[in-house]
């Protein structure tokens, strides 16, 4: 014990031991310099607002500011945006950022995605109503012919022209409910009439 605390106080061990400390301190200085310039500690750069821009605009707007883009797709189109313009961004305008962060955007599609029209022939128009609202469609129209079930729908139009349950239109379309009156339709009260 007395010859080991002899070489802790020695002048050998003391040289050792600020090798070691010294080589430590330069690798980590050295490290700490390393990663300042592969992190770019301390650069930033601005991210410019692409709001309604084309992607092709932005593609040119984010490379000049040495920042990289990857598009969201989306489903949703949004009327108060040019089609095919940028909607979302994330970082958002003007955020500072390291060189050469990527920058999600969203675009705007074409147009409002289809969906398919329900099957709501013989079906009341409170729940025809509810159906055509629950995959996005709304009723514009209501028009009533002498058909027997009063409030039920016996045809479906849009745009002008008779469709199908199944079909498919844009969302948020309108449709027009062709619904019957309650009234016996005058032919089958002709008919009725003639048989008995």
């Amino acid at each position: 014990m007395r010859n080991f605390l002899r070489f802790l106080g020695s002048r050998v061990f003391l040289i050792q031991v600020g090798l070691a400390l010294g080589v430590t301190a330069l690798l980590v200085f050295g490290l700490m310099q390393w990663l300042k310039g592969s992190t770019h500690h301390g650069d930033f750069v601005q991210v410019p607002d692409l709001s309604r821009r084309s992607v092709t605009e932005a593609r040119g707007l984010l490379e000049k500011a040495g920042l990289r883009y990857q598009v969201v797709d989306s489903a949703n189109y949004n009327p108060d945006f040019p089609r095919f313009s940028i909607t979302e961004q994330d970082p958002p305008a003007l955020s500072q950022v390291k060189p050469n962060r990527k920058v999600y955007v969203t675009v705007n599609p074409s147009g409002y995605k289809k969906v398919t029209v329900p099957e709501i022939i013989q079906v009341t128009r409170r729940n025809a109503t509810s159906m055509l609202r629950a995959v996005g469609l709304e009723v514009g129209r209501v028009t009533y012919v002498d058909e027997l079930g009063k409030d039920m729908v016996y045809r479906i139009r849009y745009q002008g022209k008779f469709i199908n349950p199944g079909d498919r239109i844009p969302r948020t379309s309108l449709i027009e409910l062709v619904c019957g009156n309650g009234t016996v339709p005058e032919e089958a009260r002709i008919k009725a009439q003639s048989e008995e």
